[in-house]
């Protein structure tokens, strides 16, 4: 169920958006980049095999995380409605530190002391530039992004709902 609630809450603010020429100038760049950050993140990925520490993970632990909270605010604010945000902001609240938590838990049993030496120099969500030199390291692969971590249907998902945003505007 947690997994579902980012796409549900993105549908809402897409529906009921009420959008200004601003706040889609505004919004969808946020949008575009948070799409963006998932999509080469999920491209280092050896899901539960090996600790990606390299590309987007040498400066956040969680970039996919980074990500939907730049995707959500950003259709916060396209949506331009008064609740929008402080709803994202709540969700982020109760929900990204019991997920985050919970990850770190999980990749911490699997990878040990090399998870704990990583995560003591990178932050979960706001990306340092203390690694930056291990960020251009590493073998980033499409097929891996778009097949193996099913990054083509979010971003397919998140086009259909930049364009119901959009649709009054448009």
């Amino acid at each position: 169920a947690q997994r579902k609630l980012p796409p549900a809450f993105v549908i809402v603010f897409a529906l009921a958006a009420d959008p200004t020429t601003l706040s889609i100038v505004l919004g969808v760049p946020l949008v575009i980049i948070g799409t963006a950050i998932r999509l080469y993140a999920s491209g280092f990925i050896m899901k539960n095999a090996e600790l990606a520490q390299h590309g987007p993970y040498a400066l956040v632990r969680h970039p996919l995380y980074t990500g939907n909270i730049l995707v959500l605010v950003g259709f916060a604010i396209a949506s331009w409605q008064w609740w929008a945000l402080p709803v994202a902001i709540a969700f982020f609240w109760f929900w990204y530190p019991t997920a985050i938590e919970y990850e770190d838990r999980k990749l911490h049993r699997l990878f040990g002391t090399a998870w704990e030496e990583w995560s003591r120099v990178t932050p979960a969500l706001v990306p340092s530039f203390k690694n930056a030199s291990r960020a251009s390291e590493g073998e980033w692969s499409l097929r891996k992004s778009f097949g193996k971590n099913g990054e083509a249907a979010v971003a397919a998902y998140i086009v259909i709902c930049i364009l119901l945003v959009m649709r009054p505007v448009l």
